[in-house]
């Protein structure tokens, strides 16, 4: 049911929408592991970096695997936001389901390898060419020997979401009941990892992976 305003929230400058969904009661088990079944529902997730006399920027990419609370993704050497990240290495994920309004954001570090990395070819899948194209010359055909296949890590260090707790037809009444009666809906749980939370899930989950 939504929840009354007070006015102490107002007084305090608080923003009722987060104060009326935050939890932080369950334990770091639970976070973790509803984390990990929203972002594992999504393929593409949306990077941000910073680009030096532009701001933030933002891009679809797609997950080439999750390693506890740590992304991976293929990328061209020659893309753009790898001068991004050399002068900011700090980047940002975002994911959403537009189906429940589900959403995380993964703030963390990032770092690229060389071609060389194992790794590649352990991600690296046929339908990858089509985004890197053949130039016919044996070395530059989109394949995990390619010098443009790079990767980038990102490293979390600090993770907020929104997992939703009613289905659409109860979002539709918590939101109308919210709008008649002047509350604030209440249709899910907003929760937050520190960077020392996400080191121990590290620790323990990293071969949880997606």
């Amino acid at each position: 049911m939504p929840e009354p305003l007070t006015r102490e929230e107002v007084d305090k400058g608080q923003d009722p929408s987060v104060t009326k969904q935050w939890d932080n009661e369950v334990s770091p088990e639970k976070k973790f592991e509803d984390f990990y079944a929203i972002v594992d529902k999504q393929k593409i997730g949306m990077l941000g970096t910073y680009r030096d006399g532009i701001g933030p920027v933002s891009r679809a990419m797609s997950i080439a695997r999750r390693s506890g609370p740590d992304f991976l993704f293929l990328a061209n050497a020659n893309s753009a936001k790898f001068q991004d990240l050399t002068s900011h290495p700090e980047a940002q994920i975002v994911f959403h389901n537009s189906s429940n309004q589900d959403w995380v954001c993964v703030t963390g570090n990032c770092t690229t390898s060389r071609n060389d990395d194992p790794r590649i070819k352990e991600v690296w899948s046929q339908g990858v060419k089509a985004w890197f194209g053949d130039l016919k010359d044996g070395t530059h055909t989109g394949g995990a020997e390619d010098p443009r296949m790079t990767l980038i890590e990102i490293k979390a260090k600090w993770i907020s979401y929104w997992k939703h707790e009613a289905g659409p037809a109860g979002f539709a009444k918590e939101v109308g009941g919210a709008i008649m009666t002047g509350g604030v809906a209440n249709t899910g749980a907003l929760r937050q990892m520190q960077e020392h939370e996400i080191q121990q899930a590290r620790q323990k989950d990293s071969s949880l992976s997606s």
